[in-house]
């Protein structure tokens, strides 16, 4: 079976999913380096336009990933430039804020802490999707929680 050569560069994230080690942490590094450099990023609504597109359509594209490559494969990293944006979404362009964001997210990403444990489970691209999206909105709480009420 063959994959579509634009659902393979957006699946694969821009080919991080073809790195043959961490993958997903060069996947989630790629979507840090286009949120700190790309213009107009730091506009929450262009932020969560693209956040949203992302995982509208990170959903079928996972789904495809998996008929080729098997349960959440390593390949398919759209789901990891979604859990990145979700937990840099509201956070300021300060590189120290963002090394720890990224550092969290990927420490949630790996650990899948309830329910993403629950939802990596779920057949298809949901299942590729969502256990990120989780791990993300814990790391987006948490991260949120400290810069409001400790720094």
């Amino acid at each position: 079976m063959k994959i579509n050569p634009i659902v393979k560069l957006l699946g694969s994230g821009f080919y991080t999913g073809y790195i043959p080690y961490a993958s997903g942490t060069f996947a989630s590094l790629l979507a840090v380096l286009i949120y700190l450099f790309v213009p107009g990023f730091h506009i929450p609504l262009v932020h969560i336009l693209v956040l949203s597109i992302v995982i509208v359509i990170g959903i079928p594209i996972s789904t495809k990933f998996e008929e080729i490559y098997g349960k959440d494969p390593k390949e398919c990293t759209i789901d990891e430039f979604a859990g990145t944006w979700i937990s840099l979404l509201f956070i300021p362009k300060n590189i120290i804020f963002v090394v720890a964001i990224f550092i969290l997210w990927r420490v949630a990403d790996i650990l899948k802490p309830y329910p993403a444990n629950i939802a990596e489970n779920l057949e298809g691209g949901i299942g590729v999707m969502l256990d990120d999206i989780i791990a993300a909105v814990y790391v987006f709480i948490f991260s949120h929680l400290i810069l409001h009420f400790i720094i």
